[in-house]
């Protein structure tokens, strides 16, 4: 029983849609003096837009997309430009492509892909012009409250 739905599982995977990124252009300016000390606070905004939907054959379906990093104040521009290509099963693929028609957001998973192959990017272009790079802050440990500990012993 465990081997069939372990074959289930996979063959499910391998249904969903796989997302290809592909990165066409990058461009990181520093708009913030060589000389100049960046201030001790500096905003980082991203922002991901998919530029719109295209049906390339049965099978794929290809989104161009921008990826922007701003910075408050402004030490500096990242823009990143792409394209974004779902493989999939036709009916899986005319939905995001319904979707897109009757303006629905588009599919978490491109958006997630999207992102994470452009953050990556952009994070060596940041390092590259010398400015802070676009990660988010880790949260700060928490101190977990003590519990006092009781030894029992068992007979």
């Amino acid at each position: 029983m465990l081997i069939a739905n372990s074959q289930q599982i996979i063959t499910d995977v391998l249904k969903m849609a796989n997302v290809r990124v592909f990165i066409t252009q990058l461009s990181g300016e520093r708009l913030w003096g060589i000389d100049t000390t960046l201030p001790a606070q500096v905003q980082i905004a991203v922002n991901v837009n998919l530029l719109g939907f295209e049906r390339k054959s049965p099978g794929i379906v290809e989104a161009p997309f921008v990826f922007t990093v701003s910075f408050t104040p402004s030490v500096a521009q990242i823009n990143i430009k792409g394209k974004a290509q779902t493989l999939g099963d036709k009916t899986e693929l005319d939905q995001i492509m319904a979707d897109f028609g009757n303006q629905k957001p588009p599919p978490d998973m491109v958006i997630q892909q999207v992102s994470s192959f452009a953050i990556a990017e952009a994070i060596l272009l940041a390092k590259t012009i010398g400015v802070p790079p676009p990660i988010p802050p880790f949260p700060a440990a928490q101190e977990q409250p003590k519990h006092k500990s009781e030894t029992r012993y068992t007979t």
